[in-house]
């Protein structure tokens, strides 16, 4: 239940799925107070996921994105406003709306999140060149590709690739440029990598890597018809999806002259430089829980849990975020489920015999940092229950003969070892 030094009222800029959570977890901790949650668009909030996946492959409409339906926040007694934030006034402890409207806080939660990057050659205003973040973002990608014959993804980064195996799937000719040599190389291990690349190519996606874009061209109508890579090729495309990343959006919070680094810098309570204002989810740059790096990440269970820890926060608790980070991604029959934060391994050892099902354990020395599943579901549990209470598990043990994580786990032969 909320107590005596709980704010009086509660401001959240965002409603994606931080946003929406911070409010809702509010409500369940018994905060009596006011909560405001300012949405910059005009959509009760939703959830981001299936944008890339079931609504582009047209298996759900926008009603069965929404985070809750209107009445619940009706009934909860949240204020859903529309309207973009133009300012933070931390003296006076006050957002102003660009229309002029101004909210008081007695907390202020940034929810900001991020924003796709874009490219910056010739023709990238050019119709039919998208990018993917938003729901109006994946509805218009849905009506192009429906009267598409040759896409063009410029990044095979989780977005890019996930809609390249929906518009296969689509009967679209798809291309993939990736200036790196490996799909997903900020992402995963090369094991895995390759395994991607491999489940592309064999359907029928072409895979280009190692290649820059330096123009996109247009036909007679404005719409992009080609796309010219740096050795002077050109593709032909009548769909161009631009998926080279997000930057945070962070522009508020410095002009309110919070610290920016990477993100909006907060401490391990999700606490930024003023003790009234929190940032949560993509936007907030955090210390990670094991090598204390201040790290930024895009996934629905991080943003979900910052705002849970926030909530409890706000009324009462005092606890630090060291939630494991975990993360999935569904392409054609595939699911990749990643356990953990790989900020760096010497040591990768490979569990199953199967091509298109193993897991990758990514180790730092002697401990463990994360676990990618290539789908082994039943490994991924084990992976974050181990990753989470700490685990004597080395490199020697995880290759050994008939080594598996959950027959780990059951047998209880190690003590339990926090990294």
């Amino acid at each position: 239940m909320a107590d005596s030094a709980s704010p009086a009222s509660v401001v959240v800029v965002g409603a994606g799925q931080g946003g929406y959570q911070t409010a809702a977890s509010l409500r369940e901790h018994g905060y009596r107070g006011s909560v405001t949650l300012i949405s910059a668009e005009d959509a009760l909030p939703y959830e981001r996921p299936p944008l890339s996946k079931a609504y582009l492959k047209g298996e759900a409409d926008e009603t069965h994105l929404w985070l809750r339906p209107a009445t619940y926040y009706v009934r909860q007694s949240i204020d859903l406003v529309g309207g973009t934030v133009a300012e933070i006034d931390r003296a006076a402890r006050t957002v102003a709306l660009a229309d002029g409207t101004v909210y008081e806080y007695g907390h202020l939660v940034l929810a900001t999140g991020a924003r796709p990057r874009l490219l910056d050659v010739p023709g990238a205003g050019l119709r039919g060149v998208h990018t993917l973040r938003t729901a109006p973002d994946a509805a218009a990608l849905r009506a192009s590709l429906a009267s598409s014959r040759h896409a063009v993804v410029v990044g095979a980064g989780f977005i890019g690739l996930e809609f390249a195996a929906v518009a296969r799937r689509a009967g679209c000719a798809v291309t993939v440029v990736e200036a790196l040599d490996r799909p997903l190389a900020r992402a995963v291990s090369a094991r895995t990598a390759e395994h991607f690349t491999r489940l592309h190519r064999r359907e029928g996606t072409e895979l280009l890597l190692g290649q820059g874009i330096v123009a996109l061209h247009g036909d007679h109508r404005g719409a992009v018809s080609a796309v010219e890579l740096a050795d002077g090729r050109r593709l032909p495309a009548d769909l161009v999806l631009i998926g080279v990343g997000v930057s945070p959006r962070t522009e508020l919070a410095a002009a309110a002259g919070l610290p920016v680094n990477g993100g909006i810098a907060v401490d391990s309570r999700l606490l930024t430089a003023d003790p009234h204002i929190s940032a949560i989810g993509d936007c907030a740059a955090f210390p990670q829980m094991h090598s204390g790096n201040r790290l930024r990440l895009e996934s629905v269970q991080n943003a979900v849990g910052h705002a849970q820890l926030v909530a409890e926060r706000l009324t009462g608790s005092s606890r630090a975020y060291d939630e494991l980070p975990w993360f999935w991604s569904d392409q054609f029959s595939t699911t990749l489920q990643i356990a953990g934060v790989d900020e760096g391994h010497d040591t990768e050892v490979v569990l199953g015999d199967e091509p298109d099902a193993f897991s990758v354990l990514l180790f730092h020395g002697e401990a463990l940092r994360a676990v990618e599943s290539v789908n082994r579901p039943t490994d991924h549990m084990a992976a974050r229950r181990l990753l989470s209470e700490g685990t004597g598990l080395t490199p020697g043990r995880a290759a050994a003969p008939g080594f598996g994580l959950r027959e780990y786990l059951r047998s209880g032969t190690e003590a339990p070892m926090f990294l």
